[in-house]
């Protein structure tokens, strides 16, 4: 297959292995430790088959008041934050373990190459993200699991959510019309979100009682309580421990709730109360910023051979393969004849290696940094992606206006997530009521103890 980038919807966890032994170990020490002994670690919360830390939870905990304190978000009370942090482990221990139950596993090509593309987007070397790391009191090591597990859940809802979600050409094409009725440009918005959840839509009480604290964190919005605080302190959101950020949105990428409000809301001003049947809503348009009205791209026709090692052929063997290929090129062999017989893609190799107009961001990042500064005609390679042994050679360069694919697209992106984003919540709450979840210490809680008790996350 090409070497397309994932999308990754991420989160940060720490989790150990073998906790299974860890309570055994435990239990032997608390028997056979004496007056002068010392509790180096504590279980909070056993879960399925897992249990959480007290030093998972303080970690995380501290990675997450950093975060805030760095954009300037005020905190909830500890004991608020300690709850919501430990919920969120609960959730992220079902669907780690749900991977490791799928064989899933990120390669440690692939996550070198997604740290190393997550230091380029934020302006660094490795080295200097790395530095940067530490001194927010993460270190590199820490950095690695916490993205490494990002990247499973995030696999882990693609999996289990996107087979839910069904885009037409239809709605897409009523999107776009809407769209265009309401004359809608091409300004983005930086988002912010907080959401109420109903514990029972069809109880009367408990839908006044979500409205009721809606509308009273708006007030204290109004009155100048930050957004971002209440949406960590109170949202049910998944996105509530990052301050209820969205990030930037185009207009046609808002969801279809908020969409009719954003543009007229005034940046830095809650919007009044929404409702569906979910629960209830609010949004704060944090920055605003204009766009262009054509959409220009740099697009690279472009073909490759790529060898993937396996487990009947080693990394070297595969180096080997793929550098006997390019000597046979630069011989002057037929490259859509050697694509064919011998690229691992077998997509493109049936196509003598062609992957046709590419645009930037649709490739992984050591593949689209040779592609963009090959000359036209030259071969290049081999090199190496967390895919394998690639040479690709560029035939052409254009630069292409795509507003009319990119508004398409934007349209279909748009309905997808917001589609996938009320799965998701109805999903997590599901595999939450089927988990067994048990809290321990001070965060026990009087409930049975099966997660069909707990609301929380």
């Amino acid at each position: 297959m090409p070497p397309f980038n994932e999308e990754v919807i991420m989160r940060a966890t720490f989790r150990q292995g073998a906790r299974s032994f860890l309570l055994l170990l435990m239990l032997v020490l608390s028997v056979t430790a004496h007056a002068e002994r010392k509790l180096l670690d504590q279980v909070v919360a056993i879960v399925d088959d897992d249990v959480i830390l007290q030093s998972q939870l303080d970690a995380r905990i501290e990675t997450i008041v950093n975060r805030l304190q760095s954009q300037g978000t005020g905190l909830p009370p500890r004991d608020v934050l300690e709850r919501r942090v430990l919920d969120q482990l609960v959730t992220e221990s079902i669907q780690l373990q749900m991977a490791d139950k799928m064989g899933m596993r990120i390669s440690d090509n692939e996550l070198n190459d997604t740290m190393t593309n997550i230091a380029k987007q934020n302006g660094m070397t490795l080295a200097e993200f790395e530095q940067q790391l530490g001194a927010e009191g993460v270190t590199y090591r820490q950095a690695r699991e916490q993205i490494r597990n990002q990247m499973l859940t995030s696999r882990v809802q693609q999996r289990q959510v996107g087979n839910r979600v069904r885009v037409t050409d239809r709605e897409v094409s009523n999107y776009l019309e809407a769209k265009q009725n309401q004359g809608a440009d091409s300004a983005q918005y930086h988002l912010a979100y907080i959401f109420i959840q109903v514990s029972d839509p069809d109880n009367d009480a408990a839908v006044n009682a979500a409205r009721k604290k809606a509308e009273n964190l708006r007030q204290q919005i109004v009155n100048g309580r930050d957004f971002r605080e209440v949406a960590v302190a109170e949202s049910d959101a998944n996105n509530a421990l990052d301050g209820g950020d969205m990030g930037w949105r185009t207009e046609s990428q808002l969801p279809s709730l908020v969409a009719p409000i954003v543009p007229k809301l005034p940046v830095g001003e809650p919007s009044r109360v929404l409702e569906n049947k979910s629960g209830f809503h609010l949004v704060m348009v944090m920055d605003k910023k204009g766009g262009k009205e054509k959409q220009l791209v740099e697009q690279y026709k472009v073909r490759h051979i790529l060898v993937r090692p396996s487990d009947a052929r080693t990394d070297d063997e595969a180096e080997a393969r793929i550098r006997d290929i390019y000597q046979q090129l630069k011989d002057g062999a037929d490259f859509e004849k050697l694509a064919k017989e011998y690229s691992d893609d077998p997509v493109s190799g049936s196509d003598g290696g062609n992957l046709g107009w590419v645009s930037r961001g649709q490739m992984v990042p050591a593949f689209e940094q040779v592609m963009i500064e090959a000359p036209v005609g030259e071969l290049e390679g081999p090199f190496r992606s967390r895919f394998g042994w690639h040479i690709l050679q560029v035939l052409d360069k254009r630069t292409k206006d795509v507003s009319s694919e990119m508004r398409e697209s934007d349209a279909r992106q748009a309905i997808y997530r917001r589609k996938f984003e009320i799965e998701l919540q109805k999903w997590l709450q599901e595999i939450r009521d089927e988990a067994f979840v048990e809290f321990k210490g001070k965060y026990a809680r009087d409930e049975n103890s099966t997660g069909e008790a707990d609301q929380s996350s």
